[in-house]
């Protein structure tokens, strides 16, 4: 069997941080999986809470056995908190942001590393995140081309510094939280979800991912690049070359972004994209 899940946030409610391109993402990761014959289900906005997100990503994994594959897109906010296990060398765990983060739901990579510890052996679970885990709202400037007259078009950084969602009454009494975050500004972090068979990501843990204008159209500056070169593949193409296309279009000087690509060279030379 192939499943996809794909999720997209533009509504950040009481952040003043929405983005653009996010749902356009989603839908269409959506009908490139399609068409190739993957059973989808999408979750936009207020649908992506953390509980429907665990949900689903739960279920899909759990559903995906032995030769099969499910794909897992995310486009939305990234953040970070500290890490409570110090089980990351930077004491930060990087996280995903709901909908609701602003109600104190965070999702950590922790949290997902749990749910796909639990796949079934000879699984493939792909995930691609086109957002980023680093960073502060003093280095994120989202002012870098477009007229005074499109303002609302310049790329925006899909990074949620933690000094804006712990404004929350919801995080008020997480006295660690709050010291961390006032403490560090620019700090770097990493995005391994580290039980996932392959990631891609947008960026590197040092940059920005970009929520960007195509065509007078938003998305992802890395979902865009990844759905041009996936066109242009034949059906024997591994995740190696995608990737290789990819890194032709990104970075750019408009998007200073460099994706990455984490599996063990096994996967990346073998495993023809999106097939089980």
């Amino acid at each position: 069997m192939k499943r996809s899940l794909h999720i997209g946030i533009n509504n950040y409610p009481g952040t003043n941080s929405d983005l653009s391109g996010c749902i356009n993402d989603a839908t269409d990761w959506k009908d490139a999986l399609e068409e190739r014959d993957f059973e989808t289900v999408i979750l936009l906005d207020n649908e992506a809470t953390k509980v429907n997100m665990l949900a689903a990503i739960t279920r899909i994994v759990k559903d995906t056995t032995k030769d099969d594959i499910a794909v897992i897109t995310y486009s939305g906010h990234g953040t970070w908190v500290p890490d409570e296990d110090d089980d990351e060398a930077d004491g930060r765990d990087e996280a995903l942001c709901p909908h609701d983060i602003m109600e104190g739901n965070i999702l950590t990579d922790d949290e997902l590393y749990e749910i796909f510890g639990q796949r079934t052996w000879g699984a493939r679970i792909i995930f691609i995140s086109d957002s980023c885990h680093s960073g502060s709202v003093s280095r994120a400037s989202n002012k870098m081309m477009g007229t005074e007259e499109d303002t609302w078009k310049f790329p925006k950084t899909r990074f949620l510094a933690p000094e804006i969602y712990l404004k929350s009454e919801k995080f008020k009494d997480n006295t660690k939280l709050l010291q961390t975050a006032r403490r560090v500004e620019n700090t770097q972090g990493r995005w391994n979800i580290r039980a996932a068979t392959v990631l891609f990501s947008g960026c590197k843990d040092t940059e920005y991912s970009y929520d960007a204008w195509f065509n007078e159209r938003a998305n992802g500056a890395f979902t865009y690049a990844a759905l041009q070169t996936l066109d242009t593949l034949d059906n024997k193409a591994t995740y190696k070359e995608w990737f290789k296309e990819i890194r032709k279009l990104l970075p750019h000087v408009q998007y200073p972004q460099t994706p990455q690509l984490l599996a063990s060279r096994y996967q990346k030379n073998t495993w023809k994209v999106f097939q089980a």
